[in-house]
């Protein structure tokens, strides 16, 4: 048994909280391999392209070569404590970065230095915009043919609007970086980069340093006033105030600083890892978590380790078949044995144990503390966007974690009687691990239907039912999740009229309605207006009449008059009630409601909506012409379409029915050298 250790023995201004994300294959796993070997925390690089990184530690991510799951990790850095969370790249698995985003203190974006910002990078920093996380920018490859360090940040500046300013300058000749606030030159030896000398700034660089400096110093200006005021009186402006505001505008979003190298090639790694400790904040430098009361009121959660505990779990997921729980603390102290209360929920838990984690490595610890990201053991119902308070302690809400709706289902079914037995416990583990993998039953068919974000994660699900559950299921062909709108408004009239006669009651149920329903704008949402007239005039609904009306508006919502698909875009009005005295019960007036609304909807007639997705496509240039005419047969909206160095990226938005099997197309096409990515965008008629 491992011995349990004491936590953090670190103040919190010594410890961050970061997580590295990035676009897929633009190098952020093999980013965090080498912090990992640098700080001294792992004593060897594991590559990627090997299937031994530390942090990809699942067999799929081995066998795939990439990033499925955020992996949580710490390392010790010039007397700090960095707790580092790496996130997956493919938008398959968008949640992990989304979950990973809501309890982090900063970020590194790492980018490709000859595709700059690439369709998951955009992702990723609206994640990252949507918490106002402080992140800096790590442009990565620069060893590639092709790399542009000042086109790729100002991709940046066109896709985002942001500023992003280089702290580090590349000689990439030389695999060095100029310091452009220190005045120095980093160069890397031995044998995978662990030797880092520093020199002054040498008379063949002075001309480089001094201009990209100047202009360090300058857009710092343009939003600090002590800095612009040097500049225009012509005095040194001292490296202390240059770190300083540089540090205060990346907590504002002001600037995004950026740091240049090649990872792969152990590069300009220590530099950006030095500027993390003075750039990015502590937990004490964040701004206060908003929590709300039993009453609804806002509570301000300040990171106090001796306050009452208040804690968030971000992801549920086994370890060696084991149900556990990352969390986040943000106030209090969590010791082994302590009993929780889940906010908006009437459980009492007992937490068995308390772990570090390192990858798929967990250490006891004694306590977890404000600022800590612990694993948690023994709890069976807490799950991802639970807040956790002590029991008898007073209740707090924190924001929850959001999972996207699925985008594509596969209809399942057992190989055998022996995988009929196991196949529940497995879809409810991997379902309670991840939120946009869901499981429903096809009520026409007795389908078992298994729905997630797109191909590869559907396909990953399978794999991980064989490998760690032993269950082996039947696929059938890919069905894509459809939503459904309506075409044109329509105002109808609907009722009730009946009487109910059971052996205990007789009842007589009697109300009429009047409703619109009408088609919104896409992105609009679902909206409900229930504010009606109610007859004879002067008639004064209860408030179980009032929940009724609201209710019977909101019952026919659950499906489209096309195929029972979920409505979008639709706003629904209630106009009258007319009531008949006793008959017009609760009960009356919401089958009066639903039965109003669903006339109109079905007079209005639907309109199928279908998972539009945003796609990429890189492919040799020579290869150019067949994809384009392969895409426009597809139904896709072509974008863009640019060119560089032998390389065509091609933009376009295609719907996902049209997609499903595109990548086995596209390899035979471009002879295996082409790729694509996609994201989904929105519902949308096609």
């Amino acid at each position: 048994m491992a011995k349990a250790k004491q936590g953090v023995a670190l103040s919190l201004d010594m410890v961050r909280n970061i997580g590295i994300a990035a676009h897929v294959d633009a190098g952020k796993t093999t980013l965090t391999e080498r912090v990992l070997y640098y700080t001294g925390a792992s004593h060897k690089i594991g590559e990627v392209h090997d299937g031994a990184a530390h942090m990809d530690w699942m067999a799929e991510e081995q066998a795939h070569g990439i990033t499925i799951t955020s992996a949580v990790t710490q390392c010790p850095w010039n007397g700090h404590l960095v707790q580092i969370v790496d996130t997956p790249g493919h938008v398959d698995f968008t949640i992990e970065v989304e979950r990973s985003m809501r309890i982090l203190d900063g970020a590194i974006i790492v980018m490709d230095g000859v595709r700059g910002v690439e369709p998951q990078t955009e992702t990723v920093w609206r994640q990252a915009n949507r918490f106002d996380v402080p992140r800096v920018v790590f442009v990565n490859k620069m060893d590639r043919p092709g790399a542009d360090y000042e086109k790729s940040l100002e991709t940046i500046q066109t896709r985002f609007k942001n500023v992003a300013i280089p702290v580090t300058y590349p000689l990439v000749e030389a695999c060095e970086v100029i310091h452009l606030i220190e005045g120095t030159v980093y160069s890397f030896g031995g044998n995978l980069g662990e030797e880092v000398a520093v020199r002054p700034v040498g008379d063949d660089e002075r001309a480089l340093y001094e201009e990209h400096r100047d202009n360090l110093i300058m857009t710092i200006g343009n939003y600090d006033e002590e800095v612009e005021e040097l500049v225009l009186m012509e005095e040194e402006v001292p490296n202390t105030l240059i770190w300083e505001s540089l540090k205060k505008l990346t907590a504002a979003g002001k600037l995004r600083p950026a740091f240049v190298g090649s990872a792969l090639r152990n590069w300009g790694v220590q530099p950006m890892l030095d500027a993390v400790l003075k750039l990015l904040p502590s937990p004490l430098e964040t701004p206060p978590a908003i929590g709300l009361d039993s009453d609804g009121e806002q509570v301000i959660i300040e990171m106090k380790s001796e306050e009452p505990l208040v804690g968030l779990a971000f992801k549920v997921q086994l370890f060696d078949g084991r149900r556990h729980v990352f969390a986040r603390i943000y106030r209090g102290t969590l010791l082994p044995g302590d009993e929780i209360a889940i906010g908006g929920k009437d459980t009492i838990e007992r937490v068995a144990r308390v772990f570090g984690v390192d990858a798929n490595r967990k250490e006891r610890l004694l306590k977890a503390v404000a600022g800590q990201i612990v694993l948690l053991a023994g709890l069976r119902t807490l799950t991802t966007g639970d807040t956790f308070f002590l029991k008898d302690a007073e209740s707090v809400l924190l924001e929850r974690i959001e999972a996207r709706e699925p985008v594509m289902g596969l209809a399942i079914e057992p190989m055998s009687a022996k995988d009929a037995e196991k196949i529940e416990s497995a879809l409810t583990k991997m379902t309670e691990e991840d939120p946009t993998l869901r499981v429903d039953n096809d009520e026409e068919t007795g389908q078992q239907i298994i729905k997630g974000m797109g191909e590869l994660h559907l396909q990953i699900a399978f794999e991980r039912m064989s490998r760690e559950f032993d269950v082996q299921v039947r696929v059938g062909k890919p069905s894509v999740v459809h939503r459904e709108t309506l075409l044109k408004k329509v105002t109808a009239m609907g009722g009730v009229d009946r009487v109910l006669d059971t052996d205990a009651l007789q009842m007589t149920l009697r109300c009429d309605c009047e409703a619109t329903v009408t088609p919104l704008d896409r992105g609009a949402g679902v909206v409900v207006n229930c504010e009606p007239v109610w007859l004879p005039e002067g008639y004064e609904p209860t408030e179980e009449q009032r929940t009724a009306a609201e209710e019977g508006c909101s019952d026919p919502l659950v499906g489209g008059p096309l195929e029972g698909a979920k409505l979008e875009d639709v706003e629904v009005t209630l106009h009258r009630v007319i009531t008949f005295g006793a008959g017009s019960s609760a009960q009356a007036i919401r089958i009066a409601a639903a039965n109003a609304v669903r006339k109109a909807m079905n007079e209005a007639g639907g309109l199928l909506l279908q998972p539009l997705m945003s796609v990429e496509v890189v492919v040799p240039d020579e290869n150019t012409g067949t994809v384009l005419g392969d895409l426009q047969s597809r139904g896709a909206l072509i974008l863009g379409h640019e060119t560089q160095d032998g390389v065509s990226t091609i933009t376009a938005e295609c719907g996902l029915t049209a997609l499903l099997g595109y990548a086995t197309q596209l390899r035979s096409q471009t002879r295996g050298r082409g790729q694509f990515v996609m994201e989904f965008t929105r519902f949308d008629a096609l």
